[in-house]
């Protein structure tokens, strides 16, 4: 006879959500398995045309932009820790995580990779206000399902595998502990590379 667990191991998962939640100021917080994935779904979910973005910033920006369906625009601008996906109410965050750091109306995403202020290794989040983008990238992330057993619920549209798992969110969770209200923005050592030498993005 299979063991019967008392609680569910993703519950994990939630409480490390609730605490960005309370850290952040943001009504939601949906952890992904990285800050990439975290993009290409917002991407997705506002089904983005044309994006305009920085051309120095990580290499996986513009791919998320791209997988998602989009055009990629470059601006040579200065940045430090967050900036738009213009024109788009969308926010790469991967470079800060500081507390009320949420900004209303935006769906911002962070990063827990291992160079940044939560160093889980591989992870990220998306703050939002919106409540229906909340849910669907919940379904989104985990394969169209919502959060009961499978055999109770309905897929009504696919999903992807771009979930955090438990033992990455009970790091996260418990490195929380340690972290401070204020903290400065990170900067990428040695800086980004022009991304706008590559013609295929």
């Amino acid at each position: 006879m299979k063991y019967s667990m008392k609680h569910n191991p993703f519950a994990i998962v939630q409480l490390f959500e609730e605490e960005i939640e309370h850290y952040t100021k943001a009504p939601y917080a949906i952890a992904v398995d990285s800050c990439t994935n975290a993009l290409f779904l917002c991407c997705k979910y506002l089904n983005v045309d044309t994006v305009t973005i920085p051309n120095k910033t990580y290499l996986s920006v513009p791919q998320s932009i791209v997988h998602a369906g989009g055009k990629v625009l470059y601006e040579n601008i200065e940045w430090s820790g967050i900036y738009p996906l213009k024109p788009y109410p969308i926010y790469d965050a991967a470079l800060r995580l500081t507390s009320d750091m949420y900004m209303k109306g935006t769906m911002m995403c962070l990063s827990f990779h291992y160079k940044k202020h939560i160093p889980i290794g591989k992870g990220g989040m998306i703050l939002t206000d919106d409540k229906d983008a909340a849910d669907w990238f919940k379904k989104a992330r985990y394969h169209g399902r919502a959060e009961k057993p499978y055999k109770e619920d309905y897929i009504s549209e696919p999903g992807w595998n771009m979930y955090m798992t438990p033992p990455e969110a009970a790091v996260g969770l418990s490195l929380m502990q340690g972290l401070s209200l204020v903290n400065e923005d990170l900067q990428e050592e040695n800086g980004y590379r022009d991304l706008s030498e590559f013609v295929n993005l």
